[in-house]
């Protein structure tokens, strides 16, 4: 685990208010929502949407690789060059620079670079779980793209990644990966109790109900960042569904950790875990806390469900 020193200093960066750079997160959010429908339409499907989401990498985001005919492609976010680019198992590649652009001419950007590569794809192609869904061939008004703040984003995802990835290890029932879900653009890691679950009210804007019947199907205890759209800064935040009578006031580690009652989740500053003498321990502690307080309000069967020493 890092301590407080010099590269501990760096390896949290400085994010901007969010205010700074909201209209690069929407862009940004619906180009990966471009993407993200790509991996969904041409991948198996998996349980609770897994085989749609994003995964973080030592440059940006990446799809992993999509089946398609007899090989594979990948589409990545490089936040380091500031670039998109499309690889395949056949050695051949498009690429093209993310610089302030509309998402109608990225839609046309990445459509035209797949075609050049022999890749025929046809998407639903309108965002899901936006109050506004503009059409993504018709939106020119979501067009900024901010470098730094993005490359700072991506460096808190990546610090995000290693300390959910350092938690998830410790579950040994049903746990998802450490994925980028996009139709919320969060980063996410979902334990399970393996029983089902009530069925999920849905309502979410713009989003099919069966969409989240399927991810709600069984207990969850979740946790994630995103960028902190709705509460003004970016945070760490943890959930339970269904939530078991007590959730909402349980004590939750660390003392900057609080209950948000119209999100209905525990919430954690990001610059609170930033700024902490130990961010690691501080981000864990949140984690760990909240899970423990969803697991034993709802009688999970915590010993079969958690690795009391990892194998090695």
């Amino acid at each position: 685990m890092l301590e407080r020193d010099a590269t501990l200093e760096t390896a949290w960066p400085v994010l901007p208010p969010l205010a700074d750079w909201a209209d690069t997160c929407t862009t940004v959010h619906l180009w990966t929502q471009i993407v993200g429908k790509i991996r969904l339409e041409l991948s198996p499907w998996i349980n609770h949407s897994w085989g749609s989401s994003l995964y973080i990498t030592t440059r940006g985001l990446t799809t992993s690789p999509i089946p398609y005919g007899s090989y594979t492609f990948a589409i990545d976010f490089d936040f380091l060059n500031h670039t998109l680019l499309i690889t395949t198992s056949r050695s051949d590649n498009q690429s093209f620079r993310l610089e302030p652009m509309s998402v109608a001419d990225f839609y046309q950007k990445i459509m035209d670079a797949l075609r050049s590569l022999g890749i025929e794809v046809k998407i639903f192609a309108q965002p899901v779980e936006v109050e506004v869904a503009i059409p993504f061939e018709q939106d020119d008004q979501h067009a900024s793209y901010d470098a730094d703040a993005m490359n700072r984003f991506w460096r808190a995802l990546v610090q995000a990644n290693r300390v959910l990835t350092e938690f998830r290890a410790g579950y040994v029932g049903k746990v998802s990966p450490v994925h980028f879900f996009w139709g919320a653009f969060d980063l996410a890691v979902t334990r399970f109790s393996g029983r089902s679950a009530p069925k999920h009210p849905g309502g979410i804007p713009n989003c099919p109900d069966r969409v989240m019947e399927d991810a709600y199907s069984h207990e969850v205890s979740s946790a994630g960042f995103w960028a902190g759209t709705g509460i003004g800064e970016a945070a760490f935040y943890a959930y339970a569904y269904p939530a078991p009578e007590g959730f909402s006031t349980a004590a939750i580690e660390p003392a900057a950790a609080y209950y948000h009652e119209s999100l209905g989740e525990f919430v954690l500053p990001y610059e609170a875990v930033r700024t902490a003498d130990n961010p690691d321990a501080a981000l864990l502690s949140f984690l760990q806390t909240t899970y423990e307080a969803a697991a034993n309000l709802a009688n999970w069967d915590r010993a079969a469900l958690e690795y009391k020493t990892a194998p090695r």
